[in-house]
């Protein structure tokens, strides 16, 4: 198992903002590069999405944890898509965005939850894909990283962002980063 480090915003903005180049071939590098983001998302208990600049490697591949919704919080196992291009996004809304790159940091951001994308699988198999509600957020966001997009670029208001918290209760409440003292 080879789990990398992931690149936090703050110590390595120029490197998560550089667009990533295509892959030429789905070598055994790729392949490398596939199982260390799997082993990396997998080790992250939060992470449901890895994309290849997160960890220092500027190749046009991600990896989604697909299928978690409210009746059955468990995603799926991390798929890999090699090269994803955006074919078809409809159905805007507003809705939860986090990053691994950003522990700590959630946000409110607009994306669509209807997504058609082309790929590579990992063995190098065009695939065309559909994906809707919150997978179609969760494969949008990866494919944002690929382009050196962030998603606090796509958060409206400082109001959107905020932090989860234990309260007196122990209850898990959200806390506009507004309300932080500086």
């Amino acid at each position: 198992m080879a789990v990398r480090r992931i690149l936090l915003y703050s110590q390595h903005k120029d490197l998560l903002r550089k667009k990533s180049e295509p892959v030429q071939r789905v070598d055994r590098s790729v392949k490398n590069l596939i199982n260390d983001l799997k082993d990396t998302l997998v080790a992250n208990d939060n992470g449901i999405g890895l994309a290849a600049p997160q960890i220092n490697q500027h190749k046009r591949v991600v990896v989604v944890r697909l299928g978690g919704d409210e009746e059955s919080p468990e995603p799926g196992p991390p798929t890999a898509l090699i090269n994803p291009k955006i074919l078809e996004a409809s159905d805007q809304q507003k809705d939860f965005d986090g990053c691994l790159s950003f522990p700590g940091l959630y946000g409110e951001t607009i994306r669509p939850h209807r997504l058609i994308i082309s790929s590579l699988d990992q063995d190098a198999n065009p695939v065309d894909r559909f994906f809707e509600g919150f997978d179609a957020v969760v494969v949008h966001h990866e494919i944002d990283h690929l382009e050196g997009v962030l998603f606090i670029d796509r958060i409206e208001s400082l109001d959107d962002l905020y932090q989860v918290i234990q309260n007196e209760n122990g209850e898990m409440v959200r806390v506009p980063i507004g309300t932080f003292e500086k």
